[in-house]
């Protein structure tokens, strides 16, 4: 069985990769801070969300995550969406066709 030994040409070759990835990301516009920290913070937000779609978070763990604004939005956000489903009809309640 041939083994396969992580050789220094191999290592080389993985940082000369990882040297022009950060090139091009160097070459881009600077972000100015207040966006970047926009940007982190809605990334962050994303991230958050797919977790707790995963694990099953409940209300409180996601309003202990955002700052208290954001966390009072969300629940108003949750009790819109909630009283913006219409009623269901039961079935006996309904009336035949004039």
């Amino acid at each position: 069985m041939k083994q396969t030994t992580y050789d220094f040409r191999q290592f080389q070759e993985e940082l000369a990769a990882l040297d022009r990835k950060n090139d091009t990301r160097s070459k881009e516009k600077p972000v100015p801070k207040e966006e970047a920290a926009q940007t982190r913070l809605l990334q962050a937000k994303a991230e958050f969300m797919a977790l707790r779609d995963r694990y099953g978070l409940t209300v409180a763990h996601v309003i202990a995550f955002f700052p208290e604004e954001e966390g009072i939005a969300y629940l108003q956000k949750l009790i819109l969406d909630k009283e913006a489903k219409p009623a269901r009809r039961s079935r006996s309640s309904k009336q035949p066709p004039p």
